[in-house]
This record gives structure tokens, sequence and C-alpha cells, in this order.
């Protein structure tokens, strides 16, 4: 499974159940939707931290990297190169 789908099915699992994975879109906006409030978003991380292994630190904590399913993938993928994320 990669990371789109991992971070997906997380997604659905914990903030939209019963929601088909296909409604859900690799670009759609999960901050400005709803879908992951501030709180949200600090479960997210969490989560993100300890699925991926990947710390992130406070210059990582742009809304950007967080936007979206393609968003937080690009952020995992240049996490783990310990290439700058923002």
């Amino acid at each position: 499974m990669n990371n789109i789908e991992t971070v997906r099915n997380f997604v659905i699992e914990e903030f939209l159940p019963g929601t088909n994975p296909a409604e859900l879109g690799v670009e759609d906006d999960l901050l400005n939707s709803g879908v992951l409030d501030s709180l949200g978003l600090l479960k997210m991380i969490a989560w993100i931290e300890s699925t991926f292994d990947v710390p992130i630190g406070d210059t990582d904590l742009d809304p950007d990297n967080f936007s979206s399913l393609a968003a937080i993938d690009g952020f995992i993928t240049s996490a783990r190169q310990g290439a700058p994320t923002v």
C-alpha cells in the first residue's frame, strides 16, 4: 500500500467513517473542508510520526504540508529523504 492509500484509509477511519474511499480525492482540501480541525490535525501529525517514522518539527507545521492527501504524501516523501519540507 502506498502513502496516499495509507493516509486515505486513516482519514476515512478516523474522520469520515462510512465514506467510500473513492470519494476522497488526493487533492481534496482536508483543512478548509472541515475534515481536519485543529485537534484532528494534531492527531494526524502524531499518527504520521508513528506510522511513517518521520519526525515533525516546528518548522514542518505549515498547513500546506497537511492540506490534502497529495500534500501529506509529498511531506512524508521529503521527510524520509531528509529534504526541507517547506
